[in-house]
């Protein structure tokens, strides 16, 4: 049975078109037909979830399994979660708007140590018990977590979880899938399902283990494995497509992943160990997936994904090639992070388009030795000429990023970000050119597990010293902007990403206590709190001051580390950069034995041997750089082979010939007025939302839209009037301006066949191209309201009440402007004519329909539905409630 969503999702909750599950790509199945029904749930909110490729990537692939059903569920926001719990309504998935406790099995996404308080929200929201030991009673569905946090380290969410997806879900979901729908035909209980899934390389079902008194796993019974393998599958570009949300979210573009994993072996980087080998996908998939997600989605903008992307050789071939291909379509291309080292001219060609936006390169440290300590391979030189080819480029703001309390890191390291950036500045600097800007994040140091640094820590105060010795230095630097991370969260990231199964009571009751959202960052003060709260509770308080005192720490402030950080810090006071040049390694110190203590994430196999990474980390006591070995040799780190294949890199195909610049066809050829109704959901949708679907419904129609000029070329598209969200209407106006003619019932036909019924075309007209825009004619609006008398109100009352306002020559009303000021109006000015349609009494409550035309133009001289309660009021001495709006029609001028 369907949740009654339709009292829930109303125009008094923000953004409701978070909830509606009618997405361009959303995919209904018949329930009664399907054998497993799963909701991927995404634990943040909408413009969040609907935004992650992985997040689409899986539903596209469970929806394509037969007799399988796959819907989607995210985090309500405050208003609605309130609603739920004020009216004892269950959270739902948004395409069938059934209550989650009716599916077989949820996956939840967990790629952020903190972001488990979520999952637990979702979870009492559905009126699910949280823990898989409270499920044991009653039929519950399958919880289970994926994602890079739930993949690192499980432990810290193990008593939630029925089991976790430990690494890629391309084929790892379908083989579960399997399971489960034979597991429910041959009737299997709960433990008897888990037991079989346990079975699948991958899963991990945390009941069936113990925690030792180290913190160590182990498996309580001998039919499950030791270790539990994580899995690899190569990019599926085919599966990006779909999803095109009617609202705008995070990254609201097409985004389609062309490399996963890297093998650049930065010590810090858990994604970089967690997702080897690297595989590259194919060119000519890559540019065929592009070209027709480009036209399937109507996107404007489309996003190439990896780790690395500069590390995929063929990314020019592929961005020049589909540049080319897309040319006259006002198309642009972003990147996300790319190796400064790899930047070049070919890179620089293919980013764009008619909007270029910024460009973000992650150089980590300030000085060389700190960059080889991490194995970042960049040296100042390649950092320099990337920068500066993107200087020459055009580009004027920059965003780079750094760390700090990494390993080994002395104070004339911290102070080197300031002057690395201070160098790039002067360096970048040319006569007539406009002044470089940079926007810098600097982020403290997380270990996390997996990699080289898992063993090391850093104290909250040396944090917060290192903070201040940047903030003093970058007072004097212009055209800089520069954000910190907290330090709060840090500790706190660190303390539950490295813990054990111990921390679950942790999870759950700083929950409890409103830590929820953190990595929103809302209300930092109130989240520490609560987890300080929680860990005192738990009694863990001992070990968390191990993390903000920074005991962990291997390295110490050995002699080595002395003398280097002096002789930095000497050659800095210079001006110069000669402490940037390596300095000639000491014999590192010998490693701590407690590298050789069971850690709480041992029993995870994902591929790196650990004996490996304690020989990364002597490699970073002494600044050795291990090479990136997609490209040169192995490095021997012990994931090549059976279980997890090899690395994938495919030879770039030739860069094609630039085919030149996109230039917007601004011809006005013709000019067509269409009148539209706005319905159902689609009611739910803002003014702005709806500009964003007619242009991706031009797009995805093939019609010729002109646009206009300028350094930001937009559609010319023109609303006559916004209509207030929630109000339906069946008398919309709307403008187009097309570059070739098109015959009117040709555009009609090919419009309505790309957009959502709830927007259905009535009629398109044929203008001169000189005649006056819609908004300028606006003159009146026909509306439709449904109105509630808030006491019994008889008819002969009603019908007095509008008779009076009709004879009625002033009813004045106090109006605020946007500026804040305060001006009378007299709103029976703006009243051209009222009846009333229809009245109804029932248990107590008058309801009456009114239908007026009042002015309704765009300089603000508007009678909206909410005056027309208000001169009711004036006259009926009773109070209105505003039930329902529906617009008419939007009448213009001559």
């Amino acid at each position: 049975m369907a949740v009654p969503v339709e009292k829930l999702i109303t125009s008094d909750i923000l953004k409701p078109a978070r909830y509606l599950g009618n997405e361009l790509g959303a995919v209904h199945k018949p329930w009664d037909t399907a054998t497993t029904r799963w909701v991927l749930t995404y634990p943040e909110v909408y413009e969040v979830g609907a935004s992650n490729l992985g997040h689409i990537i899986l539903y596209n692939i469970l929806n394509a399994q037969p007799r399988s059903l796959c819907d989607r569920a995210y985090l309500p926001a405050p208003d609605l979660a309130g609603k739920l719990r004020a009216r004892h309504t269950p959270l739902f998935a948004v395409e069938s708007k059934r209550s989650l406790t009716q599916f077989d099995i949820l996956g939840f996404s967990l790629s952020y140590e903190l972001g488990a308080t979520n999952i637990l929200e979702m979870l009492d929201l559905a009126g699910i018990p949280l823990t898989w030991l409270e499920r044991l009673e009653g039929n519950y569905p399958l919880i289970f977590a994926g994602g890079q946090t739930a993949t690192s380290n499980p432990e810290p969410y193990a008593d939630f979880f029925d089991f976790i997806a430990l690494g890629d879900g391309e084929e790892l979901l379908p083989e579960i899938n399997l399971v489960l729908a034979e597991g429910k035909a041959s009737g299997l209980s709960r433990e008897e399902l888990l037991l079989d899934l346990a079975q699948i390389p991958g899963v991990y079902v945390p009941q069936f283990y113990n925690m030792a008194e180290d913190g160590s796993v182990h498996p309580s019974r001998p039919d499950v494995p030791k270790r539990i393998l994580r899995r690899v599958a190569t990019p599926i570009p085919a599966y990006s497509t779909g999803l095109v949300p009617y609202m705008e979210t995070v990254h609201d573009r097409l985004t389609i992943e062309i490399r996963r994993g890297c093998t650049r072996g930065c010590r810090f980087c858990q994604p970089g160990m967690l997702t080897r080998p690297a595989r590259d996908v194919e060119p000519e998939k890559v540019v065929e997936a592009i070209t027709k997600g480009m036209r399937e989605t109507g996107y404007n903008e489309f996003s190439l994904l990896s780790l690395s992307c500069s590390d995929y050789l063929s990314l020019p071939a592929v961005g020049m090639e589909i540049k080319n291909r897309l040319k006259n379509e006002n198309i642009s291309l972003t990147l996300p992070s790319q190796r400064v080292d790899r930047f070049d001219e070919n890179i620089a060609n293919i980013l764009g388009g008619t909007r270029q936006g910024g460009l973000t390169f992650a150089p980590e440290a300030g000085t060389q030795r700190m960059r080889d300590i991490v194995n970042k391979g960049l040296t100042n030189e390649e950092l320099l000429r990337g920068v500066k080819t993107a200087s020459e480029q055009g580009w004027d703001k920059i965003k780079l990023y750094f760390m700090i309390g990494l390993p080994g890191e002395t104070d004339a390291d911290v102070l080197g970000i300031a002057e690395t950036v201070s160098w790039l500045k002067r360096e970048c600097w040319a006569k007539g050119r406009k002044a470089l800007n940079f926007n810098l994040t600097i982020s403290n140091f997380t270990p996390k597990p997996h990699t080289p640094f898992q063993w090391h820590s850093v104290s909250t105060a040396e944090f917060k010293r290192k903070q201040n010795l940047l903030r003093q230095e970058f007072r004097r630097m212009k055209a800089v902007k520069v954000n910190f991370t907290d330090v709060r969260i840090s500790a706190m990231e660190d303390f539950i990403g490295r813990g054990d199964r111990t921390l679950s009571k942790v999870v759950r009751r700083a929950w409890e206590l409103g830590a929820g959202m953190d990595s929103w960052y809302d209300n930092v003060e109130q989240a520490y709190q609560a987890w300080g709260v929680a860990i005192a509770e738990a009694g863990k308080m001992w070990k968390y001051r191990q993390i903000e005192n920074g005991e962990w720490n291997l390295f110490g402030d050995s002699k080595e580390d002395k003398e280097a950080g002096g002789r930095e810090q000497g050659a800095g006071s210079r001006g110069s950069l000669s402490f940037h040049l390596p300095i000639p390694p000491s014999p590192p110190p010998p490693l701590s034995p407690s590298l050789d203590i069971p850690l709480p994430w041992d029993h995870i196999d994902t591929g790196i041997d650990k004996k490996w990474l304690k020989e990364d980390l002597q490699r970073a006591l002494s600044a050795a750089i291990v090479p990136d070995c997609s490209f040169d040799g192995c490095s021997h780190c012990g994931v090549c082979g059976t279980d997890f294949g090899h690395n994938i890199v495919i030879a770039p195909p030739q860069i094609p010939e630039f085919a030149g610049e996109f230039v917007p066809n601004t011809t006005k050829a013709q000019r067509l007025r269409v009148r539209f109704g706005k319905q159902g959901d689609m009611a739910l949708v803002s003014h702005l939302d709806l500009l964003r679907l007619f242009d991706r419904a031009l797009r995805r129609a093939g019609l010729p839209i002109s646009f206009t000029g300028g350094f930001h070329p937009m559609p010319r598209i023109s609303l006559a009037n916004a209509l207030a969200l929630g109000a339906s209407s069946s008398g919309e106006i709307v403008d187009f301006e097309l570059n070739q003619v098109v015959e009117a019932e040709a555009f009609r036909q090919q419009l309505a066949d790309a957009l959502p019924t709830d927007i259905p075309i009535y009629n398109v007209e044929e203008l001169d191209l000189k005649a006056s825009a819609a908004t300028q004619l606006l003159e009146a609006a026909e509306y439709l309201i449904t109105v509630a008398a808030l006491e019994e109100m008889p008819s002969a009352k009603w019908q007095e009440s509008i008779d009076t306002i009709k004879t009625t020559d002033e009813i004045w009303y106090e109006q605020k402007t946007k500026s804040g000021k305060t001006h009378v109006i007299n709103l029976r000015d703006r009243l051209f004519d009222i009846e009333l349609l229809e009245t109804k009494t029932q248990l107590a409550e008058s309801t009456g329909i009114l239908r007026y035309v009042g002015s309704c133009r765009n300089d603000g001289t508007l009678l909206r539905p909410e005056q027309i309660l208000f001169m009711l009021e004036q006259v009926a001495s009773v109070e209105f409630q505003l039930l329902h709006i529906h617009r008419n029609q939007l009448i213009l001028g001559v």
